[in-house]
């Protein structure tokens, strides 16, 4: 698909960098335009995708985390933030609200939220090589 502007980051799983990537993806979509929740449901799923990667796919040590954004034709927002880390065992449990692997103080809704503030919503993973979240948000043309 043919995109208008991109931009790509890539940065150390280190918890100081999820506000960050989630300021960087705001700026970034600020081009298109948004509302204030728009853009707050934008920040929300880029912080809870980030945070995974930080909190899951490098349990035990810091790994990288690569964040892509495009715009896309009539005004779509594509974002993918990528990991090589542990990946998810069994991705249908994972996607069940209140299921977590982080912990009593994990709520196990971060993909839950991911999924219901994004337009289109994917995530695919592969045991011992990593995840990939990919999401888009069709941001409303203002007149």
């Amino acid at each position: 698909m043919k995109f208008e502007n991109y931009m790509i980051l890539e940065f150390p799983s280190k918890s100081s960098n999820e506000a960050f990537a989630r300021a960087a993806v705001a700026c970034f979509a600020a081009q298109l335009d948004p509302t204030v929740e728009e853009l707050g449901d934008i920040r929300t799923a880029v912080s809870e995708a980030v945070t995974n990667c930080i909190v899951h796919a490098y349990p035990d040590t810091i790994g990288s985390i690569t964040v892509r954004c495009r715009i896309l034709k009539e005004q779509m927002l594509d974002i993918v933030v990528k990991d090589r880390g542990v990946g998810i065992a069994d991705l249908e449990q994972a996607k069940k609200p209140m299921f977590t692997t982080g912990g009593a103080e994990r709520s196990g809704m971060g993909i839950t939220i991911m999924e219901s503030f994004m337009t289109s919503f994917e995530i695919t993973s592969e045991p011992g090589k990593g995840t990939t979240v990919h999401m888009r948000r069709k941001i409303q043309r203002r007149k």
